[in-house]
């Protein structure tokens, strides 16, 4: 019989399994971190790592304060108008335009807090002004709504003339402009640049 050459079924090149399963991520790096360290027996030995981890109480104060002056240097230089230390809102030259711009104005609007806060307390104080006091509001509120329609169209209208190039306009930056003229010019932040009357 003729020598026939038997040939085999399996591939010439088979990759060999590791044997082993992948180790995970959090495992791998575990083991190049090195050994943990036991976990403390007792409470006393537990608030010792706690105080060697978070240094000497001179240390600590030192950070503290650190971080304190840190905070009101950042405050401080925000509510100075630094574009850098704003809030997204109110970073960029047209915001601060708009700023300027309801600042340089004497705005009712800027009225409705104080006036909603004694009407309110006139109510407590004599229950019989309630009608009054309720339709005072409604008077208020329709002046605030006009007055900012208006200061919305020309906020708008500066902006377009000063900066011809943006798309920041329209009811948003009405309303960044409504916003801050609704509010007490002594707790408006950044603080105002300019005194009302001033042209900007």
């Amino acid at each position: 019989m003729p020598d026939v050459e038997q040939t085999s079924s399996a591939p010439a090149s088979t990759t060999p399994g590791k044997g082993r399963p992948t180790p995970k991520r959090r495992d791998a790096e575990g083991k190049r971190r090195g050994p943990v360290g036991p976990a403390p027996m007792t409470a006393k030995e537990a608030r010792a790592r706690r105080k060697a981890v978070k240094g000497s109480k001179a240390d600590r104060k030192a950070a503290a304060a650190e971080r304190r002056a840190a905070v009101q240097d950042r405050r401080a230089r925000m509510l100075a108008g630094e574009d850098k230390y704003l809030l997204p809102r109110d970073q960029g030259p047209v915001r601060a335009y708009v700023r300027d711009l309801v600042d340089a104005r004497r705005n009712l609007v800027g009225l409705f807090m104080p006036m909603a806060l004694v009407l309110i307390m006139s109510m407590f104080v004599a229950p019989g002004l309630q009608t009054i006091v309720t339709l005072a509001m409604l008077v208020m509120m329709v002046f605030m709504i006009i007055e900012g329609f208006v200061l919305g169209k020309i906020v708008n209208n500066r902006v377009i003339e000063r900066f011809p190039d943006t798309t920041d306009t329209g009811f948003k930056l009405g309303w960044y402009a409504f916003v801050r003229a609704s509010q007490i010019r002594k707790m408006r932040a950044p603080k105002p640049r300019v005194g009302p009357g001033d042209a900007v």
